[in-house]
């Protein structure tokens, strides 16, 4: 039997108003499972808490009820063994692509030498190579986002947390994206926890899609993406591709799901 990477139990997140006293539930009675190298994705509209469930995921909130466990033990306990990457790549400007990758690796107390050498293969693996002495703002948006996914996975954790790494990139780079880190993740063996607004992007990476309900965020489902990888891009004209697209949507337009946010439909990031 497959032991479980990260496990969600009851949880609930509420948040109280600082001013006005008003509370307001995120995430309410949320279950969840993921097994060892998977590549989960979270889809849900606007407000439903998927980014507040990476947070605690990655230890930086705590639930107000339930847990996220690690391999058994309570998020704020288990080993630091977790990437995350965001929307914004939020790299420092005064350091090269290579530094920028290095520098997760000198804040856990690695020396600048050993990190700078452990960085440099995997700049290679997301296709950075050549690019080690450039700075940031010499880079495209793609280029940038690279980076950021380098930073994470050089200090190589068990487990990546993604929040809509990709929102800010143009269609086609965003395509291009979603195709390599694919590559990525099947050269580095990660488990992979993924949050997105996109449907089509959510059943093109996956191995499950969790779709999550409006505010509190509760699972609606958890959908097992059966395409056969590896995958290429052309898999989204597939006719089970097309129907799991579909799948994710009907959900997302059931009864009581009236404030699903438009970002759902179209790719206008």
């Amino acid at each position: 039997m497959v032991q479980s990477v990260l496990e969600a139990t009851g949880l609930q997140m509420e948040y109280v108003h600082p001013r006005t006293g008003r509370s307001v539930v995120a995430i309410d009675k949320f279950d969840m499972v993921v097994d060892p190298q998977q590549f989960v994705t979270i889809v849900g509209p606007s407000g439903c808490g998927k980014s507040t469930f990476l947070k605690i995921a990655n230890g930086l909130l705590t639930p107000t009820e339930g847990e996220i466990t690690i391999h058994g033990e309570d998020v704020s306990r288990a080993p630091r063994n977790r990437g995350a990457v965001f929307q914004d790549a939020s790299l420092l400007p005064w350091f090269t692509v290579l530094h920028n990758a290095a520098y997760g690796l000198q804040c856990q107390g690695v020396s600048k030498d050993e990190a700078l050498e452990r960085a440099l293969p995997v700049l290679e693996m997301v296709g950075l190579k050549g690019f080690e002495d450039v700075y940031p703002h010499e880079l495209s948006g793609g280029m940038q986002q690279r980076v950021n996914v380098a930073r994470a996975l050089a200090v190589d954790p068990e487990i990546l947390l993604m929040d809509e790494p990709f929102a800010a990139l143009d269609a086609q780079t965003r395509e291009l994206m979603q195709r390599e880190l694919l590559e990525i993740w099947g050269q580095s063996n990660k488990t992979v926890l993924f949050v997105t607004h996109q449907i089509d992007e959510a059943v093109y990476l996956s191995d499950r899609v969790i779709v999550m309900s409006a505010r509190p965020g509760r699972l609606i489902a958890d959908i097992t993406v059966d395409i056969p990888r590896p995958r290429d891009l052309r898999v989204k004209r597939d006719p089970r591709f097309v129907e799991l697209v579909g799948q994710v949507w009907d959900l997302l337009h059931s009864p009581g799901e009236s404030l699903l946010d438009r970002e759902l439909l179209n790719d206008n990031d």
